[in-house]
């Protein structure tokens, strides 16, 4: 079953839910939404990886707004943003902690022989594809950048 079907079906559950399925319904029409546009953009259905880079883009969206809430002293649109992301994370692979990034940023590190800071763009170029959809492309940054200084 394609990544699309399941979130239709799961949209049709939280449909017949009502109440406690509400906000999940929200999202996942959205969500359904940006895949349209995607697919209309592209002139063709997607498939598992791209529908999961979508879903990505959303998380990141929510993840990149929460701070301009809190500073705004809105803590139940946070609260709702960490719900939204909880709901969306249930349809991309298991994340990696930090240290099994740092293990893959230290394997990709000695295999292509980067130095110091002027390799980063090289490293991340290796690093993301393998951590593809299961590391927050920040937090690799951050660590890549780390294990070069």
């Amino acid at each position: 079953m394609s990544l699309n079907d399941v979130l239709l079906q799961d949209m049709k559950q939280a449909m017949k839910e009502r109440e406690a399925g509400k906000l999940r319904v929200a999202v996942l029409r959205l969500l359904r939404a940006e895949i349209k546009n995607e697919e209309l953009a592209r002139r063709r259905d997607l498939n598992d990886d791209e529908i999961r880079q979508v879903v990505m883009r959303e998380v990141k969206k929510r993840r990149e707004v929460i701070p301009d809430f809190e500073r705004a002293g809105r803590p139940e649109a946070v609260a709702r943003l960490h719900e939204e992301i909880e709901i969306l994370q249930a349809y991309l692979p298991p994340q990696l902690d930090e240290q099994q990034v740092r293990e893959v940023i230290a394997q990709v590190i000695e295999a292509c022989g980067a130095q110091g800071p002027k390799d980063v763009g090289r490293v991340m170029k290796e690093v993301m594809p393998r951590l593809a959809g299961r590391a927050d492309g920040k937090l690799v940054n951050q660590l890549v950048k780390e294990a070069l200084a």
